[in-house]
C-alpha cells in the first residue's frame, strides 16, 4: 500500500474520496457478490479505526445505484443506528431508521432501511416491514450473536457481515457457521504504517486475577471484579500508574461495573484531577454534557462501564486504562481501538493494562490469523492461558523510579517458587521461604540506607513486591483464602520490620565492612 500525505488523510471520507485500500476492499466484495450465489453470507474483517461504516456507505450507494433492489443495515445499539443513518446521508443516501416509533407507511419511497437487530425482530414477526425486495443486507458489529436468528427471514439476500474480530461472542454459535467466507482487510500494523492509525505505546501492571470468577458469557462476573477492583490496593495501583504513563493525557478508563467506576471517580477526583463517570443509566442529555466536556477539557478523565467500547471516536483521546480483565478478544481490541485515532500530531496514544490482557491476548495489532481464529474458534480459544498459568509466569518488575530507590543493590528480584521447590527438596519447612524473603527484602534496604530509620522507610515502599511474593508463595502451599493471604501480609510486613530493627547494625556492617555512623 502506498505511503499518503497529510492533505489526503485530512480529506473527508465522502464516496469518491475513499483511501485505496478501502476502494480495493469494495472492489473485492462487489466481485464475489457478483460470482456467488443470491443467499451467500460474506464476513468482512477491518481493524477498528479502518473505516468499516465509510466501505459499507459506498457499497450501499453503488448498489442502490445499480440494482433494483434496496438494501438493510442492522446494528446492536440505537446509537449505531444514527451514526450509521448520518454517514449514509452523507454519502447522499436517502435511508429511514427502523425504530419502536418510525411509521412505516412511507417504506416504499426507501431504498435503504437501518435498524437495531430487536427494534428489527419485532417489525419483521408482526410483518409490519415489506422485506421482499431487499437484496442486499449488511450487519455491523457482526461478531454479536444476536443477528443470527433475523437470518431466516433473509433467505434469498447477499448477507455481508463486517467486524473487527471475527470471532463469535459465544462459543456455541462461531461465525463459520453462519457465513460462507472471510476477506481480511489491512492489518493493524499496515494501517499505522501508512498514517491511518496511531501506534500503541503498551505498558502492563501484573494483577492477581484467581479471585475472579467467570460467568456463563464466558467472560469474568461484574461481581468479582468489582470485588477485586474496588480495593483500596487496586485503586491505589491505578492512580499509580496513571501518574506514572499517563498524567495530564486525556484519558479513558474501562471497567467492569458501574460500582468500580464510581470508586474510580472518587478516587481521582479526590486526587484533584478533572474527572468524570459515565454508564448506561446517563441519560441522553447527560452523556452529551458529558462528552462534549471530555472532548473540550485538556487532559480530562473520563472513566466508563463498556458503554463508550463502540460507537465513540474522539480522536483527541492520548491514553487508555484497561482497569478491567477479560476474557473477550473482540472487547479488548475494541477497548483499545479508542484511543488509536490519529490527529494531528498525534502518532501514539499510551495503553495502560490492569488485567493482564497483554499476557493473554498478546499486543494490540500483532499478526493474527483472522481466516484461522474465523475457522477454528475452539482451537484459539483453547490456546488461551488461564490465569493460573499467565500469573505463573509474572515476574515482579520494580517501577523506575521505585528501582531508582535500590541503586545499589546489584539484584532485587526474589524467585519465591524457586526457593519454595529447594526447601521442599531439602525436608525444610514451607515456612524458611518467607524468613528468607524478609531476609532479602532487609539487605535490599540496608544496602540502600544510612541508618535504620532509612531501611524501615524503603520497607514502606515495598508493598507491591510483598504482596506478589505473599501471593506466589500461597499458591505453592494451596492456601490462598482472602482472609490468611490478608493476614500473612501483614505478618511479613511487621516481621520486616522487626528484623530492620534488630539486624541493621550486623547486617550493615557485613555488606559494608564498616558499622555504620551514629
Amino acid at each position: 500500500m502506498a505511503k499518503i500525505s497529510t492533505l489526503e488523510l485530512e480529506e473527508r471520507n465522502e464516496g469518491k474520496n475513499l483511501y485505496s485500500y478501502q476502494k480495493g476492499a469494495i472492489d473485492k466484495i462487489f466481485k464475489l457478490f457478483d460470482e456467488a450465489p443470491d443467499d451467500y453470507h460474506l464476513l468482512y474483517q477491518l481493524p477498528t479505526g479502518g473505516g468499516k461504516t465509510v466501505i459499507f456507505s459506498e457499497m450501499v450507494r453503488q448498489y442502490v445505484k445499480h440494482h433494483k433492489k434496496k438494501v438493510l443495515v442492522m446494528t446492536h445499539r440505537i446509537e449505531l443506528c444514527r451514526q450509521t443513518s448520518g454517514m449514509l446521508t452523507e454519502f447522499g443516501v436517502i435511508n429511514k431508521v427502523v425504530d419502536s416509533k418510525a411509521d412505516l407507511s412511507d417504506q416504499n419511497d426507501y431504498s435503504c432501511f437501518v435498524a437495531m437487530v430487536e427494534t428489527l425482530n419485532n417489525r419483521l414477526n408482526d410483518n409490519k416491514l415489506d422485506i421482499s425486495d431487499i437484496g442486499l443486507v449488511i450487519i455491523d458489529e457482526a461478531h454479536y450473536n444476536s443477528f443470527t436468528k433475523l437470518f431466516k427471514f433473509f433467505s434469498q439476500s447477499f448477507i455481508l457481515g463486517v467486524t473487527a474480530t471475527p470471532l463469535s461472542s459465544s462459543m456455541e454459535l462461531p461465525m463459520t457457521d453462519n457465513y460462507d467466507e472471510l476477506i481480511v482487510g489491512e492489518t493493524i500494523e499496515s494501517l499505522i504504517e501508512n498514517g491511518f492509525l496511531a501506534r500503541a505505546e503498551m505498558f502492563s501492571y501484573n494483577v492477581g486475577l484467581t479471585s475472579l470468577v467467570v460467568g456463563a458469557n464466558g467472560d469474568y462476573t461484574v461481581k468479582s471484579s468489582e470485588d477485586l477492583y474496588t480495593d483500596n490496593d487496586m485503586l491505589s495501583k491505578l492512580l499509580q500508574a496513571y501518574e506514572e504513563r499517563s498524567k495530564n493525557k486525556k484519558t479513558l478508563i474501562f471497567n467492569n461495573g458501574i460500582n468500580t467506576s464510581l470508586h474510580v471517580y472518587d478516587t481521582f477526583k479526590r486526587a484533584g484531577y478533572p474527572v468524570a463517570h459515565l454508564d448506561n443509566t446517563n441519560t441522553k442529555k447527560e452523556r452529551a454534557m458529558i462528552l462534549k466536556w471530555f472532548k473540550k477539557t485538556p487532559g480530562a478523565i473520563l472513566t466508563s462501564v463498556s458503554i463508550l467500547t463502540t460507537g465513540f471516536d474522539e480522536p483527541s483521546v492520548e491514553s487508555i486504562i484497561l482497569n478491567r480483565a477479560t476474557k473477550s478478544l473482540t472487547l479488548y481490541y475494541q477497548m483499545i481501538g479508542r484511543g488509536s485515532r490519529v490527529l494531528k500530531d498525534k502518532k501514539t496514544f499510551t495503553v495502560i493494562d490492569l488485567g493482564n490482557n497483554f499476557h493473554r491476548f498478546g499486543a494490540w495489532g500483532e499478526d493474527l490469523d483472522w481466516q484461522r481464529i474465523f475457522k477454528s474458534p475452539n482451537y484459539y480459544l483453547d490456546s488461551i492461558l488461564s490465569d493460573d498459568d499467565l500469573e505463573s509466569n509474572f515476574r515482579y518488575e520494580m517501577p523506575e523510579e521505585l528501582r531508582a530507590e535500590f541503586s545499589n543493590s546489584k539484584d532485587v528480584y526474589f524467585d519465591i517458587q524457586k526457593t519454595y521447590v529447594d526447601s521442599i527438596k531439602n525436608g525444610e519447612s514451607s515456612k524458611v521461604v518467607l524468613e528468607r524473603s524478609i531476609e532479602q527484602h532487609a539487605k535490599i534496604c540496608i544496602e540502600n540506607s544510612e541508618d535504620v530509620y532509612d531501611a524501615l522507610a524503603l520497607a514502606k515502599m515495598l508493598g507491591d513486591d510483598i504482596d506478589f511474593r505473599i501471593q506466589r508463595y500461597t499458591k505453592c502451599i494451596s492456601k490462598s483464602t482472602y482472609n490468611f493471604v490478608e493476614w500473612l501480609k501483614g505478618e511479613y510486613r511487621k516481621k520486616l520490620n522487626a528484623y530492620l530493627r534488630s539486624n541493621f547494625e550486623e547486617v550493615f556492617e557485613t555488606i559494608y565492612g564498616y558499622a555504620p555512623k551514629d
